[in-house]
């Protein structure tokens, strides 16, 4: 069994919502954000997370942030500027990208 970690989410979607509860089922401590707060405060409700101002704040403590977005253009804005993930992010965590997306976004957020 790997070590619990320290998880954030990035959207709370069809497939973010359900996977986010699983991390914690399986004992990480999981931070989450969604644009819609009532959608954030729901998953907490439903299974006892935190929840984040912003995608900076639910990476901050994070080991690894998954990433559950619509497209290119909400990659770009959860990932980067002042409030993004990557201005959160501490040195040696992980950020797992489940947009489906092109190679060039996948090659954009690495040299960010």
């Amino acid at each position: 069994m790997p070590e619990p970690r320290n998880v954030a989410f990035i959207g709370l979607g069809v497939m973010g919502f359900p996977v986010a509860g699983h991390m914690v089922k399986a004992g990480h401590g999981v931070t989450v954000w969604n644009r819609t707060d009532a959608r954030a405060e729901a998953w907490v409700a439903k299974h006892k997370g935190k929840t984040a101002t912003s995608p900076r704040e639910a990476a901050a403590k994070a080991d690894v942030v998954f990433m559950w977005v619509g497209n290119y253009d909400d990659v770009r804005s959860v990932a980067h500027g002042a409030y993004g993930i990557l201005a959160g992010m501490k040195k040696g965590a992980v950020l797992v990208d489940h947009t489906t997306a092109s190679d060039t976004l996948v090659r954009e957020l690495p040299e960010a």
